[in-house]
């Protein structure tokens, strides 16, 4: 199914019926420097009500995930933009690693779903970072706390390693940092979704670990030893797909302003939730409904290995097929061997395996053969990743 856009006039009535729905909104404030939204922009008083009509209450995950654990998450991109038509729309569950995705897959829009109530502020500062960079450069500047050069417009084609030495070679500036710090504060309380000052604090919590580790930082698990295949956001953002390609959303000016086009339309829109829980997975289908879109990939990283052994799998796949989705969406997983051995799909060099399977395939095996476990789920009707050049 191809993907459409809802009549004007019906959007501007379900804007109504979405502020409605939240009593108390921050107020809008225009971030500095201003940004300047696009005509197909969602208002950021609509962003925050969907945030709030889409969110349930935060639950506990024991990471801090700043960013991912997954050192192969772009083996399937190629395979990605060669199965699943641009246009839709996106859910993913985590940080950054989901701007990869939607670089790849250009959606209408984008919903960052996650358990953990700091996954949607993590959202916040990112997307307060990549409005006010225009390039690549500005927002990793920016995100580690370096005075950007004064020779931008060189850098904007450069390639992404060139880029990444040149933050690895520069330290913090405070200045720079307490400039970008005061930005990102302004920004985030525009947004429409209300924040405290704990929430801040959290923000800013987060930007500091940033700063003070550089592109060194690492995914970390509270009272869980470090694992030797955690990587570093250098090695994240430098990260190849199977055929070889840079091919994270920093990778190449076109990939970075797909996404922050997206941001600026405010059209990746962060949501608490679980994807086994009654409410979230269920409303972002009544929202696509609204929209007259179709999901296109649905990002589960490993949620359904802890999904299942909790018992209530087939509650996160009873809501994965309530969602209008089109004929070539996907399931985008993670699979990690100590969850059961190797994976049958695993590429050298890689702990984790990424694989897709169709959402179709879900769906089926809830109307007929079932999963009898979770190596059955991450196995079944797995799509090749081939080795070619996506779109």
């Amino acid at each position: 199914m191809t993907a459409g856009a809802a009549p004007r006039g019906r959007w501007v009535a379900l804007a109504t019926a979405l502020l409605s729905t939240v009593a108390c909104e921050a107020p809008a404030q225009a971030p500095s420097p201003p940004v300047v939204r696009p005509a197909s922009a969602l208002p950021d008083s609509v962003f925050g009500a969907l945030h709030a009509r889409l969110s349930e209450p935060g639950g506990y995950f024991d990471t801090d995930n700043l960013i991912s654990n997954e050192t192969g998450y772009l083996n399937v991109v190629g395979a990605l933009e060669r199965t699943v038509a641009p246009g839709g729309a996106y859910v993913g569950v985590g940080p950054d690693q989901n701007f990869s995705y939607v670089a790849a897959l250009r959606p209408r829009i984008a919903f960052l779903v996650d358990i953990r109530r700091d996954n949607a502020l993590h959202h916040l500062l990112l997307k307060a970072l990549v409005e006010r960079s225009a390039t690549r450069l500005e927002f990793l500047a920016a995100l580690h706390g370096r005075a950007p050069p004064t020779d931008l417009a060189d850098w904007e084609n450069r390639d992404i390693e060139e880029i990444v030495d040149w933050i690895d070679r520069s330290e913090p500036d405070p200045g720079s940092v307490a400039a970008v710090q005061a930005d990102v504060a302004e920004a985030v309380a525009g947004y429409g979704i209300p924040l405290t000052a704990e929430d801040l604090a959290t923000v800013r919590r987060f930007h500091d670990a940033f700063v003070g580790a550089g592109m060194g930082l690492r995914f970390t698990s509270l009272g869980r030893p470090p694992r030797p295949y955690y990587p570093t956001y250098r090695q994240l953002v430098l990260e190849t797909d199977a055929a070889g390609r840079r091919a994270s959303w920093l990778a190449t000016p076109d990939r970075y302003l797909a996404v922050r086009d997206l941001h600026l339309a405010n059209r990746i829109v962060p949501v608490v939730g679980d994807l086994a829980g009654d409410h979230a997975v269920r409303e972002i289908g009544r929202v696509l409904d609204e929209m007259d879109l179709r999901l296109s990939a649905f990002y589960s990283s490993n949620v359904e290995f802890y999904l299942w052994r909790a018992g209530t799998f087939g509650r996160w796949a009873a809501n994965l097929a309530a969602l209008p989705a089109g004929d070539d969406a996907v399931v985008i997983r993670s699979y990690f061997p100590n969850f059961g051995g190797d994976h049958p799909s695993a590429l050298p060099g890689y702990y984790a395996t990424q694989v897709l399977q169709p959402v179709a395939t879900v769906v089926a095996a809830l109307e007929g053969r079932a999963f009898g476990s979770y190596w059955d789920v991450v196995t079944r009707d797995v799509l090749e990743l081939g080795v070619g050049a996506g779109r």
